[in-house]
């Protein structure tokens, strides 16, 4: 399998919501990424379940819901009636992140958990048997737009050496400052998911952009 594309919905023209969501169907994409921010574990807000039922209404693909908020627990049903079909929560944000990802998954829904970039790999060891996939924010959460943090690389790295040790196959997804500039470096690195979101939708053809991102030289 290659990689695969998860444009970032929280960089699209939300004034023309379902033209954007169109693009997307009609593109190379493989998933939707549906950033969700409460104003409270990062410093911004972004959408909430009513917009992540109405992309759920038009889309053709699969739902990949990122939770950067606090006490994911109490929306893990929420967000599976309103269509995640791939919901991630934040390290930093769990007490008991086994519960939260057996939770996630008892929903019939692929679990996620993300890390910070603080925060080492190495603390996801004991939970990397439980989930479907890693995200490693390559930005400081809560802003699109940002500038990539290079450290990122290395992290990729180590977790890929984890899931050879661990003989695991969940994906690893990198998610902030995505470009065509850095996006092979991520893919030789280890990464198979990269989600976008700047680089996509500010783009003049962002189909274009999409596929450039998919079959890279």
């Amino acid at each position: 399998m290659g990689h695969l594309i998860a444009p970032s919905m929280l960089a699209s023209d939300f004034g023309n919501l379902k033209s954007e969501v169109n693009m997307v169907n009609e593109s190379q994409a493989d998933w939707f990424h549906l950033d969700i921010m409460d104003g409270r574990f990062v410093p911004n807000i972004s959408f909430g379940i009513p917009v992540v039922q109405a992309i759920k209404k038009y889309t053709k693909k699969p739902l990949d819901v990122h939770l950067m908020i606090k006490k994911p627990d109490n929306y893990i049903n929420q967000f599976q009636e309103a269509g995640a079909n791939i919901l991630t929560v934040h390290y930093e944000a769990c007490y008991h992140l086994h519960r939260t990802i057996q939770a996630i998954k008892n929903k019939n829904m692929k679990a996620g958990v993300a890390i910070n970039p603080h925060t080492s790999v190495d603390v996801l060891h004991d939970i990397l048997c439980e989930v479907d996939l890693v995200c490693i924010m390559s930005v400081n959460p809560g802003f699109g737009g940002q500038k990539f943090i290079k450290g990122t690389y290395d992290k990729v790295k180590r977790l890929s050496e984890l899931k050879v040790k661990q003989k695991k196959d969940f994906l690893i997804e990198i998610d902030g400052g995505v470009s065509l500039e850095n996006s092979q470096k991520l893919i030789q690195s280890g990464a198979n998911v990269l989600v976008a979101g700047s680089s996509v939708f500010k783009a003049k053809n962002p189909s274009q952009m999409i596929s450039n991102l998919k079959f890279m030289n």
